[in-house]
Order: structure tokens, then C-alpha cells, then sequence
């Protein structure tokens, strides 16, 4: 292959994996060398400008953890967003010429079908069935540790719990840390016998 360079790549055109899309909705796709910024800008003008009620965020290959990183932004920004997450397989073709052709050896150009990892992920301002595969529904705007939609349930309930245990154990421990300073410090002589007599004066 050392004879081969890639003149291009392309990916196979399908349609996105969600039903009951508006025929306008944007769709973001996120490329490998794509800025996180004008890509942020561009989806945030939509939704918050043209008033966009859904938007799509879709990449493949090593683009897949920039789509995550740019909805995760999204959903911070805006607050309240429906999601569902599809993952798939896409097909990239990828033409290679041969830059050093033998007379009657193989083809100018070879074609290679790769197969990527793909994700999709549909942001929605308005509710989305929560039966389908992948969905995760907003996030509660108090406070960090809700991320995940079936533990914060778990750690708000154990939350309240902790917030009533801690109040009376640092009453408990005050005195006893003072008796307990009090004690080594103050029989200097022998014991507490000395003590008394001092009590005295």
C-alpha cells in the first residue's frame, strides 16, 4: 500500500434514525476536525434565534466523542432537553489511487469499505416517547450527582437522609474532644489528687 494515497473518502447517505422527524430539523454533523465553537454557535442560533425545536448531532468514527462532547454542552446551555441516542454502523468508502502504476499490474485505484461506529443524537426541546430505545429524559436543574436519570432518584433520597444524619454527631464530639484535651493536660502532678487542693486556693 505504501504506492497508495487516499484521494477521498465518503460516507453512504442514510437517512437519520429517528421517527417522527420535522422535515427542516438541522442536523449537525460533527466532523473529526470540527471546532467545538462554531459548531456550539451554529446550533445555539438555531435553537435560540430560528426558535428550532429539535436539532440532530451526528458523527462517526473519531468524531464520535466530539457529537457527545457537543451535546453535553447543548444540554448545559439550554437546560430541559429530551434525548435519544442511536448508535449504528455507517459505511465510509475510501478511494485510494496508486501513485506508482506498473504497466499491467493492478488497478489505479483501489475502493475500501470501511466500517465505523456512528452516533446520532436528537436533542428536543418537546417531549419524546420515553419508550424508545435510547431516550434519557432531562436533566433535573438542581444541583450536580442527578446525571444519571435512574440513580438520582438513589442519591436524592440518600442525600436527605445524610443531611439529617450529620447535625447532632458534631454536638456529641465537642465535649468529648474538650474532656479528653482537658484530662492529659491538667494532673501534672501525681493524678488527680493534686487537683483538688489547687481547687481550693
Amino acid at each position: 500500500m505504501e504506492n497508495f494515497r487516499k484521494v477521498r473518502t465518503s460516507e453512504e447517505e442514510s437517512p437519520l434514525p429517528f421517527p417522527d422527524l420535522p422535515p427542516d430539523v438541522v442536523e449537525m454533523k460533527v466532523k473529526e476536525g470540527s471546532k467545538i465553537r462554531n459548531l456550539m454557535n451554529f446550533a445555539m442560533a438555531q435553537m435560540e434565534l430560528k426558535g428550532s425545536r429539535q436539532i440532530v448531532f451526528s458523527g462517526c468514527g473519531r468524531a464520535v466523542t466530539k457529537t457527545i462532547t457537543c451535546v453535553e454542552i447543548m444540554k448545559r446551555k439550554l437546560g430541559g432537553l429530551h434525548q435519544v441516542t442511536k448508535v449504528r454502523y455507517k459505511t465510509l468508502l475510501e478511494v485510494w489511487e496508486n501513485q506508482d502504476p506498473l504497466p499491467g499490474g493492478p488497478a489505479q485505484n483501489l475502493t475500501v469499505h470501511k466500517n465505523v461506529p456512528s452516533i446520532c443524537i436528537l436533542l428536543s426541546r418537546d417531549p419524546l416517547d420515553p419508550n424508545q430505545t435510547g431516550y434519557q429524559p432531562p436533566e433535573p436543574r438542581h444541583g450536580p450527582g442527578t446525571q444519571l436519570g435512574e440513580a438520582g432518584e438513589d442519591t436524592s433520597s440518600s442525600s436527605t437522609k445524610g443531611l439529617k444524619r450529620p447535625p447532632p454527631p458534631p454536638r456529641e464530639e465537642l465535649p468529648t474532644k474538650k474532656l479528653q484535651v482537658r484530662a492529659p493536660d491538667s494532673p501534672r502532678g501525681s493524678g488527680t489528687t493534686d487537683r483538688r487542693p489547687d481547687h481550693h486556693h
